[in-house]
């Protein structure tokens, strides 16, 4: 598609088996674009791609069909995307399927509208689609360029956008979110960002780090005590449940909290009410819950872990944050809004970055991700002799590593660790490099960056 293209040019294929809704768009884009086609039948969908080009699908998310899935939508969706996996697909829905609706966009769905539509609405995010295809790199957004840039929730990477496009539709919900990635990688940020752009941004946004917490605290904490349920509890107290009450509970580490004490999270999720130690009164609570955990996804279902129906109850859409290694196009950006935030800190003119430093901190694999750049700059800012920082100037820990160690003049050996990590996972794949690419968690250019600059 070119760059170029905009609504006039479009070709729409309209899916839906109400015949008014047809009319109604058909109408309603008819001078908006260059073609409208609708079909009632969700079946000929595999006709209408293989006979004709589209730019955009609009497909309803219910049919009376013989799928009889009771999702029909994804069904079509996942249908559309085996046949043209390039193909933008706006899921048209009913308020009571939003939860259906998320998952669309899971399944590779570009968006979803809400029946009944604002004529506008439907127009500016068809417009906002075609945009997102003719232009390389995508998309805009306003979690990326808005107010919560002061969050450090900075990025213009493709895969960052997809996060920054994902809580753009996901944050006006109530769904349960469950955010996914490595120590660092700034999955705070992420929950925080979806409170502030939610319905409950006015309300209390409630943060707890439940891996920190010991077995005897964790329900107090949660769910609160009344004075003299134990030998500490002079007062009545409530719990962070409460104090979240019409806002948003964001549960830091989640994949920490032991078995039995999932079970009465569990109990407390499904029927919104909690009871303080102490107490028979159970208390109503209304909130809307946001996971994290860094551990992976299928450690999560291991069962002798952790509760599968948990995982159920807090996963109706889960971002994966990626870490550092793969987001190479925001290493820089990043580095130089830490530089800004530090100078400004410390009194001292904002850093600039010479070629060398910036090719030290791209060949970088960062295992500690943003919170590790972040002390990175810190520290240059700090011990630099001047507002231009040279490769010198960035000092790598060695904590990081786990497997580094430090030489007699002070200089860590970080190189030699990862220059060895990568001859052997090359070695693994028999000097497959995507492969080994892959495992690393790198893309090719970077790995072969790093091949050239340890001369393998």
């Amino acid at each position: 598609m070119s760059k170029t293209m905009n609504l006039k040019n479009a070709s729409i294929l309209v899916v839906d088996d109400d015949p008014d809704v047809l009319t109604a768009v058909r109408l309603l884009l008819k001078t908006e674009v260059k073609e409208v086609v609708t079909e009632k039948n969700p079946e000929n969908l595999r006709h209408h791609l293989s006979k004709e080009m589209f730019d955009l699908i609009l497909l309803d998310m219910n049919f009376n069909s013989s799928i009889n899935t009771g999702n029909e939508g994804i069904f079509w969706l996942k249908e559309i995307r085996r046949a043209k996996p390039d193909m933008s697909v706006i899921m048209i829905t009913a308020y009571g399927d939003i939860d259906l609706a998320i998952r669309s966009l899971k399944e590779g769905a570009a968006d979803f509208v809400v029946k009944p539509w604002h004529n506008e609405k439907l127009i500016s995010t068809i417009k906002d689609i075609l945009k997102q295809k003719g232009t390389k790199g995508g998309r805009t957004s306003s979690i990326a360029s808005g107010n919560v840039t002061r969050n450090e929730l900075l990025g213009e990477s493709e895969i960052m956008l997809d996060i920054f496009h994902k809580i753009e539709k996901i944050a006006p919900t109530d769904a349960n979110i469950l955010i996914l990635g490595e120590n660092g990688t700034g999955k705070d940020l992420i929950a925080k960002a979806i409170h502030q752009h939610s319905m409950r941004k006015d309300k209390s946004y409630v943060k707890v780090d439940v891996g920190a917490l010991t077995e005897t605290l964790f329900e107090s904490e949660l769910f609160g005590h009344k004075k003299g349920a134990f030998t500490d509890a002079r007062e009545d107290r409530a719990g962070r449940f409460e104090m979240a009450n019409g806002g948003t509970l964001f549960l830091d580490e989640i994949g920490n909290i032991p078995l039995h004490l999932q079970a009465k999270l569990l109990t407390a999720l499904q029927n919104r009410t909690i009871t303080r130690l102490g107490s028979n009164e159970s208390i109503p609570v209304d909130l809307r819950l946001i996971c994290a955990t860094n551990l992976p996804l299928a450690e999560l279902a291991n069962e002798n872990r952790f509760r599968k129906d948990l995982i159920y109850r807090i996963n109706t859409v889960e971002i994966i944050v990626p870490p550092l290694r793969r987001r190479e196009n925001d290493i820089m950006l990043l580095a130089k809004h830490f530089g800004k935030i530090y100078s400004n800190k410390y009194m001292k003119p904002e850093p600039e970055f010479d070629e060398k430093a910036a090719e030290k901190l791209m060949n970088h694999s960062f295992p500690g991700n943003v919170r590790e750049l972040q002390y990175i700059i810190e520290r240059a800012v700090i011990m630099a002799d001047s507002n231009r920082l040279e490769a010198k100037d960035l000092i790598f820990s060695p904590i990081e590593s786990g497997s580094g160690t430090v030489n007699e003049s002070g200089e860590t050996t970080l190189s030699e660790v990862e220059k060895n990590t990568i001859l052997k996972v090359i070695e693994k794949h028999s000097g497959n490099i995507t492969k080994a690419a892959k495992e690393l968690g790198l893309t090719r250019t970077a790995l072969y960056r790093r091949l050239n600059k340890y001369d393998i």
